[in-house]
């Protein structure tokens, strides 16, 4: 750095006064010497009590000069205010970054020693020291003591900031959470954790919309002080961050609230940084608590693969803390959904755990009418016909929740025939996703299947791993009539029965055929063998022929090929076989 060495004489008697008043010459020469801290810049101060006072405010009175503090003459001794540049470095501005001069006249020691802390200068003689008035750093100046004749060394700025930035981006991110030239500060948070943020009005507009009305529309503030008490004041931290520099600083302790702060001041791109952490950080044990937010702040892609992970993993996102701390909504919206993959006298304990954190919210005792009035409309989505006849007289049928009424009704649709109607879903939920399948057997239909009591049975086996979820059954040819039916998967080697459900179903007259469903998905392992099994009473129906030993199905989209391999099912099985019978239809998910 070049260095420029003035000498000169001084009079001996220059007067107080005439020093005081400050020639126009020494005055216009003088260099401005940015501050010699690590950033060329006073460190920012977020405390909401920060005095708006700055050290180089009464430095600037007495040196006539906008926004900048007096250094100490370099070869000045203890007598001339030698200590003013350690004072100077411990007290930095609190608004705006002091800036050094080298003054001749000794204008600027005497400005300097104004300021003088020794090491053991409290911060109260520091404060007043830098709130000190223009007429104070006058009278230093007037009380300096002449001395014989000065040498003053004049320097260029030792630390240019906005020249060590080369880009934009780098002088911008320079500026983040920092005093140098901000006009606006920020009270961000509650109580004892509010904290003091500086910013700067002309980049928060031009990152947000809402920023940007603030500052410039037609009801723009003029308050250099804003509070934000609905924000945390690390979120807004983030937010400053990224409008500044394009940083994304958020984690699992604050992306919900940055997600909240930038929606609220309209920063879609943070946003979508946001979504985009929580996507990849969903997991079982937060499902149900992302769920929740992602419903309040309107993000519907994020609340669709919540859900898609609770149909994955519903017995673990049901353990999970998180979700007896839910609202009503959310629950209902993850009680409706047909791809949950938990047996339904699971699902009712999960409601009934979650009613009882629900009433302690409210103030109520975890009564049993209680538990049923928090949870509304919750409860009749509970699939309890669903359920078997053991698992609900062990549960619901004894928790009191359900009205005498309806523990009757259900009784009776587990043990009677034909069931009479009940209030609650009796539709399978389906833990598959993906597009349903199915193949059908025949190829013509015919007239005239009766049924004694004799179980109809078909034996299969397929190719690769598939959820078979339900039959295709022929109905009468006698009009509308209504069957009832048990169905069934036996695996043959076993004898075990892998699934079942007693139902009915009603048809029309005509030759289609009418789902029967299961309960659950029944999983068929490729190249093992399995018996299809139909048990009706009713009239006597249409039936299929000409049927066909394999029957391929290939997925529109990938081209994948599922074949079926039907055989005769040896035993009693009402005429049924690989040629012609009943059970023309096979339900499936693979």
């Amino acid at each position: 750095m070049r260095c420029c060495v003035c000498l000169f004489q001084q009079s001996l008697q220059c007067s107080p006064s005439k020093m005081a008043a400050g020639e126009s010459n020494s005055r216009s020469s003088c260099l401005n010497l940015s501050n010699s801290g690590p950033l060329g810049n006073a460190p920012p101060s977020n405390s909401a009590h920060s005095s708006p006072a700055s050290s180089g405010g009464a430095v600037a009175a007495a040196g006539g000069m906008n926004r900048s503090a007096g250094n100490a003459n370099p070869r000045s001794g203890p007598e001339s205010g030698g200590g003013a540049e350690p004072a100077l470095r411990s007290t930095p501005s609190v608004h705006n970054p002091p800036r050094q001069s080298v003054c001749p006249s000794g204008a600027t020691s005497g400005a300097a020693s104004n300021m003088t802390a020794t090491p053991s200068s409290s911060s109260s003689s520091s404060s007043a020291s830098t709130a000190s008035s223009s007429a104070d750093a006058s009278a230093a100046v007037a009380s300096l003591p002449s001395s014989p004749a000065s040498v003053l060394v004049y320097r260029e700025p030792v630390y240019n900031w906005q020249a060590t930035k080369s880009t934009v981006k780098e002088r911008f991110a320079f500026l983040f959470n920092n005093e140098v030239l901000s006009d606006v500060h920020f009270l961000v948070g509650k109580g004892m954790g509010v904290q003091r943020i500086p910013a700067h009005r002309f980049a928060l507009a031009v990152g947000s919309a809402v920023f940007d009305a603030m500052f410039n529309g037609g009801m723009a503030t003029t308050s250099t002080e804003i509070e934000l008490p609905d924000v945390e004041p690390a979120a807004f931290l983030a937010l400053l961050k990224f409008l500044y520099s394009d940083e994304v600083q958020i984690g699992p302790e604050t992306v919900m609230t940055t997600l909240y702060s930038a929606k609220k001041y309209a920063v879609p791109a943070l946003e979508a940084h946001c979504v985009e952490f929580l996507k990849k950080n969903l997991r079982a044990d937060n499902a149900f608590m992302l769920l929740t937010q992602a419903r309040l702040f309107d993000e519907p892609q994020l609340a669709s693969l919540c859900l898609e992970n609770i149909d994955k993993n519903t017995a673990d996102a049901l353990a999970a803390e998180g979700f007896t701390d839910i609202d009503l909504d959310t629950l209902v919206a993850v009680l409706e959904r047909d791809t949950l993959g938990l047996r339904e006298v699971r699902l009712f304990g999960a409601a009934v755990r979650w009613a009882e954190a629900e009433a302690q919210r409210q103030q109520l005792q975890p009564t049993p009418e209680n538990k049923r009035r928090v949870l509304g409309k919750a409860l009749s989505l509970i699939r309890f016909p669903l359920m078997t006849i053991e698992e609900f007289a062990a549960g619901p049928a004894q928790s009191g929740i359900l009205t005498d009424r309806e523990v009757v009704s259900l009784f009776l649709h587990f043990t009677v025939n034909p069931k009479p109607h009940v209030e609650f879903i009796d539709r399978p939920r389906c833990c598959l996703r993906g597009k349903e399948c199915s193949i059908t057997r025949f190829s013509q239909v015919e007239s005239r299947w009766g049924y004694s009591g004799t179980s109809d049975r078909i034996r299969f086996s397929v190719n690769r791993r598939i959820f078979v979820v339900g039959f295709g059954l022929y109905g009468s040819i006698h009009g509308p009539t209504d069957y009832q039916v048990n169905i069934q998967i036996i695996h043959t080697d076993s004898n075990t029965v892998l699934g079942q459900n007693d139902t009915g179903f009603s048809c029309d007259g005509t030759a289609s055929t009418f789902r029967v469903m299961f309960k659950e998905p029944v999983e068929i392992l490729p190249s093992v063998n399995y018996i299809a099994c139909a048990t009706l009473k009713g009239p006597d129906s249409h039936y299929g022929t000409k049927g066909m030993r394999k029957v391929t199905h290939e997925a529109p989209a990938t081209g994948t090929k599922t074949c079926f391999t039907f055989c005769y099912a040896a035993g009693n099985n009402n005429g049924t076989s690989v040629e012609d019978g009943q059970i023309p239809e096979v339900i499936f998910y693979t």
